[in-house]
């Protein structure tokens, strides 16, 4: 039987998601912007699912803004506050998600200006690193909350602090992190927080942007004024109602699935520590607790991925490939972790559908490829 360990891209939908979705799929369901009964019922729907989602991150129902995913909150979070400045000032940190760095390119190349935060060998940003990218123009950062390679969680307190002090405003991308952590937004006053329905086992295609009151931001996206003119485009009903119901089970059963995350973690990095020439990328800092990425020295990345599909286990390579040239990805070049090493990389998401067996099956097929690979190594036995 095939096992899922690439949770972090996508996650499976539990049996309750999916039945709070049907009847929006399959029954006359009217546009939330009609006036009539259907319609009615239709925004009915909406603002519960709205109210969950709030509920996830200690938000107030009115702060959320209904997206197509994390991709698309990002962008409106950059470039929607961009509308408020001719040429802001952005500075982001090197280790965030393409739809936050192309975003911030997007606007630099239209005139703005862009300062990336370094990072450590760790993939933290550190207070000294986010004050040297900030300036007096300086209008938004962006600093995601855990990183969707690594697993890196960022101590944004302090960081979130000096930005306030200088009256910036700030991003995170909290997608990965939702779902698997603590988000409260309360705690992590941030002016601009995304999140994404299938990174916490709800629907494809929709995610959210909670936005603090005392801001407006423009619309990138325009042509009907849905969702406070912010999102215009007739809302994904199903898809809504889908990511509210994983909303409110990611808050009930939070304490249960990190118990159970970590533990498996734990399994799975000791036995990789039992195997010659691995490294675990940031073991030494805080990270979420279902990510591992790790390399084995000398083999690459695309090669293991490819051997581990063949023996039914789905995971991601933390190489890209560019021109035929496979090269560490952006995250690790940012760590300094160099092309050779980093192209190695592989990541293992666990899920809450994932069992202590899966791991132990992951390890021995792990080992069973390194045997054919290197058939002179002398592999340990976890």
């Amino acid at each position: 039987m095939p096992v899922y360990l690439d949770n972090n891209a996508t996650s499976n939908m539990p049996e309750e998601v999916l039945a709070e979705m049907l009847p929006y799929l399959s029954q006359t369901i009217g546009n939330p912007s009609s006036v009539h009964r259907y319609g009615r019922m239709s925004r009915h729907a909406i603002e519960d699912a709205r109210a969950q989602v709030a509920a996830l991150v200690n938000a107030e129902p009115s702060q959320v803004v209904f997206t197509s995913g994390g991709t698309e909150a990002n962008n409106l979070a950059i470039l929607g506050s961009c509308r408020k400045w001719k040429h802001a000032r952005l500075a982001v940190s090197k280790t965030e998600h393409p739809s936050v760095i192309e975003a911030a390119q997007l606007h630099a190349k239209e005139g703005g200006l862009l300062d990336m935060i370094e990072v450590t060998g760790q993939g933290l940003v550190t207070a000294a690193a986010f004050k040297k990218a900030l300036h007096e123009d300086t209008r938004l950062v962006s600093v995601m909350l855990a990183n969707n390679e690594t697993g890196v969680i960022q101590e944004l307190g302090p960081l979130i602090e000096e930005a306030q002090h200088r009256n910036i405003w700030f991003h995170s991308d909290a997608s990965q992190a939702a779902g698997k952590i603590v988000v409260d937004i309360k705690q992590l006053p941030v002016q601009l927080l995304t999140l994404s329905s299938h990174k916490l086992y709800g629907p494809r295609g929709v995610g959210a942007l909670i936005i603090d009151k005392n801001i407006e931001i423009g619309a990138i996206i325009v042509g009907g004024g849905q969702e406070k003119n912010l999102r215009s485009g007739t809302e994904n009903i199903a898809g809504i109602v889908g990511f509210g119901k994983a909303a409110e089970l990611a808050k009930s059963e939070l304490h249960s699935r990190t118990e159970c995350l970590t533990q498996m973690q734990s399994q799975l990095e000791e036995g990789l520590h039992n195997i010659p020439s691995v490294c675990i990328f940031a073991e030494n800092v805080k990270r979420l607790p279902n990510t591992t990425l790790f390399a084995i020295d000398g083999i690459e990345g695309e090669t293991l991925l490819m051997q581990l599909d063949k023996k039914g286990f789905a995971v991601s390579s933390g190489s890209a490939c560019h021109s035929s040239k496979i090269e560490a990805s952006h995250v690790l070049q940012a760590m300094g972790i160099n092309d050779r090493l980093g192209s190695a990389a592989i990541r293992v998401s666990l899920g809450i559908e994932n069992t202590s067996a899966d791991v132990e099956g992951f390890l021995k097929a792990v080992r069973e490829i390194l045997e054919t690979l290197r058939p002179n190594l002398s592999l340990g036995v976890s």
